[in-house]
């Protein structure tokens, strides 16, 4: 590669024109560069001087925010409690996806069991109610009609009638005898006769049939006709009582007595069916439990008539005296945690439930607490195995 250097011209002075040669630029150009690779060096090493300096030094230990509190037995077995209700926390649902209308409740009201908590859009299953309560106020209708004795007015026509078909046989009974009492049998055709007969055994008929709707008007309903028409009632309320189930399932309502906890829902939200998180978190608060997760190697220390205390997280000075509900009796993966460093994660853990009673203590449900068991220690206990 041909490198060209240009004769650099500066200004002459008053006597004429004087030049740089290009081998003196080129050096400069050299000893500049090189100037300032040993300075990014320098720098780069000094840094790296920092740093080996820096680390050396030990990283001071941060002091807690709260003094964590101490064990009250000489021998224990500890772990971390969970506050909860006392009927446990209660995962409210909506028992069908739809448009959220109204919310009666916030978080921390009291309600009584019963009392709605959230309505859905129940416009298409109320237009569906008119619907059945006039079905079923038709079959009522025609079930009364069939039951009640009939009237005068329906009765009269049916009587004038009967007279009309008898009045008119009479009539055409008269005019054949008055024809056969003829003496000249040719006045009359063998043909008009027959009418006349037919005639007559027609207008029989007739008195007949209005002769039957009259009885039949005035025996009243049939029992079958009756036991159709109560059945077709009972089909139209049966109807209704499903359709107002439906309607009053989407008012959903407190399974009991306790506290909101969570209120997650708002008027205009879509509520499905399987929520990520609860709709509304529901409990009975007025006493509290903890269930306390005890480690898979320490579990079997623990006895039911043991004495366990609980501390608040963050002042030592809150605390409470458990009573020993029950275990649970299936010991599954820690799901608990309480965010210390030294804290295990892949293990297997025992829940014991315990309660207390809350009173005035600023303690609330989903609280952690730190919580110890009173329990024989090792040696003890292998001492009693040996005896």
């Amino acid at each position: 590669m041909k490198v060209t250097f240009r004769t650099l011209r500066t200004n002459p002075p008053r006597g004429g024109e004087s030049t740089i040669p290009p081998r003196q630029v080129a050096n400069k150009v050299r000893r500049g560069s090189t100037t300032r690779m040993a300075l990014i060096a320098m720098c780069g090493f000094a840094f790296a001087l920092y740093v080996v300096w820096a680390d050396s030094h030990p990283v001071p230990v941060a002091q807690p925010v709260a003094e964590p509190a101490g064990a009250p037995f000489p021998s224990f077995v500890s772990g971390s409690g969970l506050i909860e209700s006392e009927s446990e926390n209660v995962a409210i649902g909506s028992p069908e996806a739809g448009v959220v209308t109204k919310v009666f409740v916030k978080a921390g009201d009291r309600v009584k069991e019963g009392s709605p908590l959230f309505q859905l859009d129940d416009r298409a299953v109320a237009a569906q109610m008119a619907i059945q309560e006039s079905l079923l106020a038709s079959s009522r209708a025609r079930l009364m009609k069939l039951a009640s004795p009939p009237r005068p007015v329906d009765i009269a026509p049916a009587e004038a009638q009967a007279q009309n078909a008898a009045a008119n046989l009479a009539d055409l009974r008269a005019q054949l005898a008055l024809r056969e009492s003829l003496s000249d049998k040719r006045a009359v055709s063998a043909d008009e006769m027959n009418r006349r007969r037919y005639g007559i055994a027609e207008a029989e008929a007739a008195l007949k049939t209005a002769q039957a709707n009259l009885a039949l008007l005035n025996a009243g309903a049939a029992e079958p006709d009756l036991e159709v028409a109560r059945a077709d009632v009972r089909q139209a309320e049966a109807q209704v009582a499903s359709t107002q189930s439906n309607l009053d399932r989407l008012t959903v309502r407190a399974p009991f007595s306790g506290e909101c906890l969570q209120v997650k829902v708002h008027a205009g939200e879509f509520a499905p069916v399987n929520p990520s998180s609860p709709l509304i978190l529901f409990g009975e608060t007025d006493h509290l439990r903890v269930r306390v997760d005890i480690d898979e190697s320490e579990a079997w220390r623990v006895r039911p008539d043991a004495p366990a205390k609980a501390y608040a997280r963050g002042n030592k000075s809150i605390s409470v005296d458990l009573r020993f509900i029950r275990f649970e009796p299936y010991v599954l993966p820690k799901k608990s945690l309480t965010g210390e460093s030294q804290e295990r994660v892949d293990t297997r853990v025992l829940q014991a439930l315990y309660q207390f009673d809350r009173k005035r203590l600023p303690l609330f449900a989903g609280q952690q607490m730190d919580v110890f068991v009173e329990a024989d220690s090792r040696s003890e206990l292998s001492a009693a195995e040996d005896r």
